[in-house]
């Protein structure tokens, strides 16, 4: 028989807000239930306390919303107004986080405590976990191989990696498996290098060098840790994105910064964390992007002293829910404790209809219910678009919808493609400069093969 043993961590909640603990129990012998709670600082301080009895119960999950709707309300009636509130219930915590309507037979105590929560002016759901061995890993790493290759290796238990220059960088521990064709990473990647896949741990012997002129910007989850250290950082918020900055962008990052100094940080960092690796084939190269990026820093859109822009080496898989678990997991393993995260992350169109891939939602909800990624807090992406009337990018108000226009990675890329510009305040102009260039060169490109075919 396996023995394992079971830890529970408390981490303490930020300066200015508290976090509220609760547990329920059932005693069946009096037909009743009770409850315990303790709020307490960012010091581990309990400042209010509270143990009732409940009335008798079903099972634990009733108890423990019942629990829930109870210690909301004396948080309440003792005046606190910025709260984490954690149970240890993680299916109970899971329905209370969900956004949409809950039709189970406790859905009308969830909409009580909802209709509470909404009353405070912040609040964080969470739950503390037994098991401290949980380890979240969505997408499997693997390396496609072709047929000649998968014999070569034979039962060899182990596999060496070479890098561009034919240099031993690594030893993989494999184990054999497969995929099924119809996402455009296996369209693209994988099913052109043939029909295995091999993956298992990985011993890592050397750091892979692309020689390229942009490895300083890919540092392992080691190296951006022992850089948060050194600018002494107290939360890191991470943004992921395949596209060059805008200010809407720049809005979004810089209002996040404030919001977590409002919330007590003394020095938020921000991680500018841009896909390197396959993303679709009509978006700007990543040489072009970062030289973008950098352009964003030199005029001051982002502080370059509270940013760190580095390069997430990995594809764009665009398998939705799934894929941002593993966007989250990378930045929890380099040291980030918040993540943005818009609509329908790594999704797509559907590739014969026309809606989403994915439910657009459905990222954001499984990040707050997947195991193995308490420790990050989910951020939602606040909708930027150009305010014609102020003529800057704004956050949308509904209120005045008819103020604002939206304009899309694509339509962004048809301006510099056609060398139209964008409405002033969209994008620094150093920075859009790197895009009207890099197309312009495109079009001498293609001018130069289209004459070559007409004198061929």
């Amino acid at each position: 028989m396996n023995t394992s043993v079971n830890v529970n961590v408390w981490h303490p909640p930020p300066a200015s807000v508290f976090k509220l603990n609760f547990d329920a129990a059932i005693f069946s012998g009096l037909n009743s239930s009770g409850v315990g709670a303790m709020i307490r600082n960012e010091k581990g301080e309990v400042v209010a306390a509270i143990l009732a009895k409940g009335p008798p119960v079903g099972d634990s999950e009733e108890a423990e919303i019942l629990a829930c709707r109870k210690v909301l309300e004396f948080a309440i009636d003792a005046s606190f107004s910025e709260l984490v509130n954690e149970g240890d219930n993680v299916n109970v915590m899971k329905s209370i986080s969900s956004t949409g309507v809950n039709q189970s037979r406790l859905g009308h105590i969830i909409e009580d405590i909802l209709s509470l929560a909404h009353g405070l002016r912040w609040v964080n759901v969470s739950a503390v976990t037994e098991s401290g061995s949980l380890v979240n890993m969505s997408l499997p790493i693997v390396l496609a191989i072709d047929d000649d290759t998968k014999t070569r290796i034979g039962s060899s238990p182990n596999v060496g990696l070479v890098g561009p220059t034919g240099d031993l960088v690594g030893i993989l521990r494999r184990t054999w498996g497969t995929t099924t064709p119809g996402l455009p990473y296996v369209e693209e990647v994988i099913t052109p290098a043939g029909n295995w896949l091999v993956g298992g741990d990985l011993e890592v012997l050397n750091p892979i060098k692309y020689n390229d002129g942009l490895d300083h910007y890919r540092l392992s989850p080691q190296q951006l840790r022992k850089e948060f250290d050194r600018r002494q950082a107290d939360a890191v918020f991470a943004f992921q994105l395949s596209n060059p900055v805008h200010n809407g962008h720049a809005l979004l990052m810089n209002d996040t910064r404030k919001r977590l100094l409002e919330m007590g940080y003394k020095n938020p960092i921000l991680l500018l964390h841009p896909l390197g690796g396959f993303t679709k084939a009509d978006d700007v190269p990543l040489d072009v992007r970062m030289e973008q990026h950098s352009k964003v820093l030199e005029d001051g859109i982002l502080d370059p002293e509270t940013t760190i822009v580095a390069i997430f080496p990995s594809p764009m898989h665009y398998a939705g829910p799934t894929e941002v678990q593993w966007h989250a997991k990378a930045r929890i393993n380099a040291g980030a404790n918040f993540y943005i995260v818009g609509r329908d992350p790594a999704g797509m169109g559907h590739p014969t209809e026309k809606r989403d891939l994915y439910d657009p939602d459905h990222g954001k909800k499984v990040l707050s219910m997947a195991p193995g990624l308490e420790k990050l807090n989910i951020l939602p992406f606040r909708v930027a678009a150009y305010d014609t009337v102020e003529k800057k990018m704004a956050f949308f108000e509904p209120s005045r919808a008819k103020d604002f226009l939206f304009i899309s990675g694509t339509k962004m890329r048809t301006y510099a493609r056609t060398g139209e510009n964008p409405p002033d305040g969209f994008m620094c102009p150093a920075g859009w400069n790197v895009l009207v260039k890099y197309y312009e060169s495109l079009q001498a490109e293609e001018a130069l093969q289209q004459q070559a075919v007409l004198t061929s």
